[in-house]
């Protein structure tokens, strides 16, 4: 009787298994509300929802990239969003992932792309005195949400150039707290990862007067050598109220995350869809104007899925050895 009833049970959970999968419900981990991945991977789960036969995708909040790239390898999420430097990392198995990191190597990550180029956001008030990433030794300063790829490109940059969290007094906050924490005048300075225009930055202007650092010559000769993803970039003038100059700083690819497990066929027609309907994220987000299939092929860190390789190969572009 107890193993009819057992029997039963595993019947049971494979059928449940197996009609989850027959639904083809999708989770996007994106990161939070105060960011561009969200709304990003809001789009994305549109597109998907009416372009892709038989799947139903759901944009996620999550801690962004640290924690995104671990939902993928773990496969608690199917598509993620993270930066370039924390996916080098987590695939070679160096800085915070593998044997001298706390966290594992994460092989089995695949690419179907980029989206486009996050951009290092310093901010600070007009009045604050802080006027280079020197200045901000010894404030107290938010470096990013734990578990964000803001944090990790946030550790990195300020190291390179010579300060330490022991420096300053650093807060984890996410973009929102960010951006309520230097409005209320609870840090001195906030530190962004993130697309350019990015909503918790824009409503910060409307209330007080902001100023973005930009990256002296050495500064930004001492932080591209942090990472092979980084890159030096512009924010343009008027990007924020009050912003009235172009701002030299740093620019980071974002990946469009899944797992080696994910089947050919799904990826090949996610990334189809993308690429064929991008005027549909490009009016929630103004950085999707970046997400090409040529400035995929040319800023992707690591492998391709084979799906995105079959979509790209199809409307003639060369891959490199380095993404099969």
């Amino acid at each position: 009787m107890k193993r009819i009833s057992k029997v039963a049970g595993s019947l049971m959970l494979a059928l449940i298994m197996g009609f989850a999968f027959a639904q083809g419900n999708l989770s996007i981990a994106t990161g939070g509300t105060g960011g561009t991945y969200f709304p990003t991977g809001g789009a994305y789960a549109e597109v998907i929802n009416n372009y892709v036969d038989g799947y139903n995708a759901v944009a996620e909040v999550t801690g962004a990239s640290v924690e995104n790239v671990g939902l993928i390898s773990r496969g608690d999420s199917d598509i993620a969003l993270a930066l370039a430097n924390t996916v080098i990392q987590a695939y070679t198995g160096t800085g915070r992932f593998g044997p001298e990191g706390e966290l594992p190597q994460l092989a089995n990550l695949r690419a179907l792309g980029s989206a486009y180029a996050n951009t290092f956001h310093i901010v600070t008030l007009e009045d604050s005195g802080i006027d280079s990433i020197a200045d901000l030794a010894g404030k107290s300063i938010s470096v990013g949400a734990p578990g964000s790829g803001t944090e990790v490109s946030a550790k990195g940059i300020l190291e390179a150039n010579g300060i330490t969290y022991d420096d300053i007094d650093e807060q984890f906050l996410n973009f929102n707290e960010t951006a309520d924490a230097l409005r209320d005048g609870q840090i001195d300075a906030g530190i962004w990862s993130v697309g350019p225009p990015t909503s918790s930055i824009l409503s910060l202007a409307e209330t007080r007067d902001i100023k973005v650092i930009g990256f002296s010559e050495s500064e930004m000769e001492l932080s591209l050598a942090v990472n092979e993803a980084f890159k030096q970039t512009t924010l343009a003038g008027d990007t924020y109220k009050g912003q009235e100059e172009d701002v030299i700083t740093i620019g980071t690819p974002n990946v469009i995350l899944v797992s080696d497990e994910m089947s050919e066929e799904l990826a090949y027609e996610i990334v189809k869809a993308l690429y064929s309907n991008i005027e549909d994220v490009i009016a929630v987000h103004p950085s999707a104007n970046s997400t090409t299939p040529e400035f995929s092929v040319s800023v992707t860190p690591i492998p391709l899925h084979p799906g995105a390789i079959k979509y790209y190969e199809e409307i003639g572009l060369e891959i490199p050895d380095s993404l099969r």
